[in-house]
């Protein structure tokens, strides 16, 4: 018995039209193989010669030129499609070939066994008993000289000038987010990341000594620890003024001794300013922490580095950031963050910011940057740590 299908053809009908998919796809697979061989041949050309392996202009007329031979709209777009694919493998075919032999060149990061951190120059933004502070005892110890300015901006320009070898800037945080600030100075500085300190958030309720909490009628904080105490702060009819930075908060309470304030800081800035806790962990989240990244001047990075930041900006076309992102499929990296930031003076254009998986010295990791370098604009290696 034979079943009908749809528009008056039979099952066997389709099963004809599917043995015959079968048989162009087959054709498609030896014609793909054989064409990613002449790419092989065009990259040892390319070896000899230092061409480059992106050419911009002769992949934009043959993507015209396929499209022309199409019959419709609808194919045009698909074979334009079909070929974009086909002509990015064969650039990255051509990028693993060039590191093979030795032609990529080398990247212009230094590999160390480890940081020259003892009696180092170390800044942070904020003031005595910030948390930048805290996570910069944590990552170097003590055998540091330790000092704090008044931004970010100048922590940048103090690595930047010379006057102190790292600094120690908060870049996330897991319940109020990305620092932006962070990550556009990043991209403007020649400085690089070469570390990272993760550290808890304890919000704690500061006041002067003697304070109590029906006392209280002011409360001074970051705006940040000001919204993750937001259902603490919820239940009292207090005032609350954001301050530049939480140290600065407690900073201010101690200085002017008054029992009707409190600031909203780490127990380490009470033991710094002298103050009292009232209320310990206050903000809403348990799991609250704060990701801070530790930057140089120079461009070296641990040999035993595991996660690398870079930043870049695509062209404002369609599938240009896509495109970009096959370079961490193809060479098989493992992407674990991607942020964008607008781009000063260009409306509605954004830079890119990405971490993943990985060390300068591998094979796999310069070939996805090489190809990144050749195709995207402007991008920068933020740093391996």
């Amino acid at each position: 018995m034979t079943i009908q299908t749809g528009r008056g053809g039979t099952e066997l009908d389709l099963l004809e039209l599917r043995r015959q998919i079968d048989e162009i796809d087959g054709q498609i697979v030896e014609l793909y193989e054989k064409r990613m061989e002449i790419c092989r041949q065009v990259a040892e050309y390319k070896i000899g010669t230092g061409k480059k392996v992106f050419d911009r202009q002769r992949e934009a007329e043959k993507l015209a030129k396929v499209k022309a031979m199409t019959h419709n709209e609808f194919n045009a777009c698909g074979i334009q499609e079909l070929f974009e694919q086909i002509m990015s493998m064969s650039r990255k075919l051509q990028y693993r070939l060039l590191s093979e032999s030795g032609s990529m060149g080398k990247l212009p990061f230094i590999g160390v066994d480890d940081l020259e951190t003892r009696r180092a120059r170390v800044v942070f933004q904020g003031a005595e008993g910030a948390y930048s502070q805290a996570a910069m005892q944590q990552y170097f110890g003590d055998e540091i000289q330790g000092f704090h300015v008044d931004s970010f901006r100048d922590a940048m320009s103090a690595i930047d000038e010379g006057s102190a070898d790292f600094a120690v800037l908060p870049i996330e945080n897991s319940t109020a987010g990305i620092v932006s600030e962070i990550y556009d100075l990043l991209q403007e500085y020649e400085n690089y990341i070469v570390g990272e300190q993760i550290i808890k958030i304890e919000h704690c309720l500061l006041g002067v000594p003697g304070a109590q909490l029906e006392e209280i009628r002011t409360v001074y904080s970051h705006p940040q620890s000001l919204m993750q105490s937001a259902r603490y702060l919820a239940d009292r009819d207090w005032q609350q003024i954001s301050m530049q930075n939480n140290a600065f908060a407690a900073r201010k309470v101690a200085q002017e001794g008054d029992m009707s304030q409190a600031a909203i800081a780490g127990e380490h800035a009470a033991k710094a300013y002298g103050l009292e806790v009232l209320q310990r962990g206050i903000n809403d989240s348990g799991i609250n922490s704060t990701r801070f990244i530790i930057v140089t001047n120079q461009k070296i990075f641990r040999k035993d580095a595991g996660k690398i930041s870079i930043c870049f900006e695509v062209p404002h076309e369609s599938g240009s950031l896509y495109h970009m992102l096959s370079h961490f499929i193809y060479n098989n990296l493992s992407m674990t963050k991607i942020e964008s930031r607008p781009i000063e003076d260009r409306a509605w254009e954004y830079r890119f910011f990405i971490d993943f998986e990985g060390n300068l010295a591998d094979g796999a990791v310069k070939n996805a940057l090489r190809g990144l370098r050749d195709e995207a604009r402007n991008m920068k290696i933020l740093g391996n740590y």
